[in-house]
Order: structure tokens, then sequence, then C-alpha cells
């Protein structure tokens, strides 16, 4: 069957499935509500997925683009075996980490000499997190998205994922605040989470608001990671710095 549908339809089923598990989530999505999506036939999907969870999978593995779509004599794709999912995120994750502008400064032996060189690691690092999320977006919301009611995925988010960023976060302001290149504007926790959620929020969620801003399109990801950083370490810097 999948050999007589058209292969470059892939990508409209991938974008479909991702709107309607964003949508509904993952326990009240089902195939026919994205067949009603792309205005097919129900029993054409299963030539391009095996069901729910491979679409699911699908959505998640080739939503951002990040990966060349399957070759048509891999089609239907598969459901993915118990636990293969959440390697797959856990893979994707672990894969940002060792380049992190975050992992870096805190690797380094050396601090900045000057709070407005702080000021600039801290800019940097504003900008490599955001780029990052806004790289894997897709594959981030529907799993923040369906991670309540896949316990295997809330996991991996909620410790690999957000869990790590804030850790890393508040250990990186932390020892820049005892070392006087940044002034905190309130507990290192907060703010290390503010930072955090506001590339989040930017990055990843608000390319999914149903209502978005009244412009003819949405911020370039360039603007929003320079703004974001630019507010951020304002807020940062200490009295007196230039």
């Amino acid at each position: 069957m999948a050999r007589s549908i058209p292969p470059d339809r892939l990508p409209a089923v991938i974008d479909a499935a991702v709107g309607v598990f964003v949508t509904h989530g993952y326990r009240r999505t089902q195939m026919q509500d994205i067949a009603d999506v792309l205005g097919l036939a129900k029993g054409t999907l299963y030539g391009y997925a095996a069901g729910k969870e491979a679409l699911f999978a699908a959505a998640i593995c080739y939503g951002d683009g990040l990966e060349a779509m399957p070759d048509i004599s891999a089609l239907p794709v598969r459901a993915p075996a118990d636990g293969e999912l959440a390697e797959l995120v856990a893979g994707r994750l672990a894969a940002e980490v060792p380049d992190l502008a975050l992992t870096k400064a805190l690797g380094r032996h050396r601090l900045p000499r000057t709070p407005d060189e702080a000021a600039a690691e801290l800019s940097g690092i504003v900008v490599d997190l955001y780029e990052r999320l806004s790289r894997n977006r897709v594959a981030i919301k529907l799993v923040d998205r369906c991670a309540p009611e896949l316990p295997e995925l809330g996991k991996v988010w909620s410790d690999t994922g957000r869990g790590d960023q804030m850790s890393g976060m508040k250990a990186y302001l932390d020892s820049r605040h005892r070392a006087d290149l940044l002034a905190l504007p309130g507990p290192v926790d907060l703010v290390a989470r503010t930072t955090v959620e506001l590339c989040v929020l930017w990055g990843v969620h608000c390319r999914f608001d149903p209502a978005p801003l009244a412009s003819p399109s949405p911020y370039d990801d360039t603007t929003v990671a320079t703004t974001l950083a630019a507010m951020i370490t304002r807020s940062m810097k200490p009295t007196g710095g230039a």
C-alpha cells in the first residue's frame, strides 16, 4: 500500500499530526482526527504510519526537519518498541548538552574578568539556549504537551530536559553572582528558572499560540533571541557597570 500513495505527502501528514497532538493531547487524538485535517480517508494514513503510536513517534522524529524523511520503501512507519521513544528523546537532548554555551561556561576554570565580560558571556548563553530550543521546538512541544499521558516521556523531559537546564543555569548564575560579576534581581533559583522559562516560552510555546500577536508574521528567531538576551543581561548588570 505504501508504494501506491504519494511519498511527498508525508511532510503534510507529519505537520497535521503535530497540530492535532498539540491541540488534543495524546490520548484524545485519533487517526481520524488527523485524516480529517488532511481531507483523507483514515485508511490512507495507514500507508504512512502503522497507527497513532507510530505517527506520534514520527512527529517527534521528523517534525523539526533535523532528520530526513524516510524513503517510501520504509513506509508505513512502524510503532516504537517499549522505551524506544524515550530513548530517542533522551538521545536528542543528550546530543545538545556538550556543546551548550552554558555547559562550556560551567566547565571553564577562569571566570570572566569584568562584569561586562560576564554580561557578554550570559548573553551568549541565552542566545545559544534559545537557538537550540527553537531548533527542536516541535519535539519539545509534543513531549511537553503529552508527557502527563506518557510517563516515560515525562521523566525524560522533567529530569534530562528542564531539570538539567534549571540546575545548570542556577549553578552558573550563583558562581557569577558570588564573584560579583552579576547582580541577581532575586533568589538564584527563581532567576535561573525565569531565564530558562523565557527561552522556552518564546522559543517553543509562542510558535504554537492559536492567537498570535497581531503582526503579518511571528518575530524571527534572531530578533527574539537577541531581545531576550538584552533584557536578561541588563537585569543582572551590577550597579555602576558600563
